[in-house]
């Protein structure tokens, strides 16, 4: 079953984070220099990823900050 990002603990979404930013960067490399990716739209996957990621990471911060206020 997959997770909702929503549902994911902070902790889990840095570390989902940092994979997917060193592996966005294998597969562009792979892209530029050696020309042997297969599938170029796993880069703007990861792209996509790595964006909803930071959204959610965003989210919480935000309401953390709003919780605090209060």
């Amino acid at each position: 079953m997959k997770l909702k990002l929503k549902d994911i603990k902070d902790a889990d979404i840095s570390t989902q984070l940092a994979e997917a930013r060193k592996e966005l960067r294998t597969h562009r490399f792979q892209y530029v220099v050696a020309r042997s990716l297969e599938n170029p739209m796993v880069i703007r996957n990861l792209r996509k990823k790595v964006a909803r990621l930071l959204t959610v990471k965003r989210e919480r911060e935000i309401a953390a900050a709003k919780a605090a206020k209060k």
